[in-house]
């Protein structure tokens, strides 16, 4: 299935209220009932099965307090990396890495979300380390390699004496 918040041309991080309301949008523009030719109709029918689905699925991903996991069964992968996107995304690196770790199946995706999680954490090496695995499960994912480069550079320019202060002078606005 295609990724439901991207069928409803939202940001995995939409919460339940900008999810209805894309839903919405959407389905006046498509809705079967408003369309007279047949072979239209039969389009926005299917339309409209592939905005339903992607609706249930992103309110039950955006909303998973009201949807408890039943016991002995883990999040998949794509529902972890989707939460820890939202979490990111919301500038709480912390609460992304919480929901990363909600996941025992961990595949170049996984390691690369990680990666963007410790880069955000400044912890450059161990991001390093987690575009190198996510590098290693997929060699061709371009995307990886560009994350793990990043890492080599931000570890670089935090070694620099500016680099240094930079890092002092934010502990310090952050007192």
């Amino acid at each position: 299935m295609n990724n439901p918040f991207e069928v409803l041309g939202l940001q995995g991080w939409a919460d339940p209220d900008e999810i209805r309301a894309a839903y919405r949008a959407l389905v006046k523009q498509c809705h079967p009932d408003m369309i007279q030719d047949p072979r239209m109709k039969e389009e926005a029918q299917t339309r409209m099965v592939a905005l339903n689905l992607a609706y249930e699925e992103a309110l039950r991903l955006a909303s998973p307090r009201n949807h408890p996991q039943q016991p002995g069964m883990e999040p998949s992968t794509a529902e972890v990396i989707l939460m820890a996107e939202r979490s990111l995304a919301r500038d709480n690196p912390e609460a992304a890495l919480r929901q990363l770790m909600r996941s025992e199946k961990r595949d170049g995706d996984w390691y690369y979300m990680q990666g963007k999680v410790l880069m955000a954490l400044e912890q450059y090496d161990s991001a390093h380390q987690s575009f190198r695995e996510a590098i290693r499960l997929s060699p061709e994912n371009n995307v990886y390699r560009s994350g793990a480069l990043a890492a080599v550079v931000a570890q670089r320019e935090q070694a620099t004496i500016h680099g240094r202060m930079k890092k002092v002078l934010k502990n310090i606005r952050k007192k």
